[in-house]
């Protein structure tokens, strides 16, 4: 796609919408990691992407997925291991904070604060297999 990160539009949202504060958030994530290969399929139960290993690795693929619930200001965000039983799978991480944390109160996305902490849970995540 020809446009520029400097030319993106801030996104905005209906604070009092959860569905759009979810759909908006788990987007990001997926903006957010996609340097490495993901393949975002139609969602399973709260999971929203999945991601491939690397090529010539022996890890396993990612499942990452998130719950916001009904009348809940508090996001969850899980990164697990594709195949739970592998031998290289690593133990899910799970981030749990307030929606507050990363909109502004006119709706907009402070895309940089919310990277950086799915940054943070990805490093953790890839963390815990270096301490193996």
């Amino acid at each position: 796609m020809g446009s520029s990160g400097a030319a993106k539009s801030p996104k905005k949202i209906n604070l009092l919408d959860h569905h759009s504060i979810k759909h908006l958030l788990d987007e990001s994530v997926t903006e957010a990691a996609s340097p490495s290969p993901i393949l975002p399929y139609t969602k399973e139960k709260n999971a929203f992407l999945f991601t491939h290993p690397p090529a010539g690795s022996y890890s396993t693929g990612l499942v990452v997925s998130s719950k916001l619930p009904r009348f809940s200001d508090i996001y969850t965000l899980t990164i697990a291991s594709a195949d739970p039983k592998s031998i290289s799978a690593n133990k899910p991480v799970v981030l749990t904070k307030s929606v507050t944390k990363w909109f502004t109160k006119e709706g907009l996305l402070v895309e940089g604060l919310f990277w950086k902490d799915v940054a943070k849970l990805i490093d953790d995540y890839n963390g815990d297999r270096k301490s193996k």
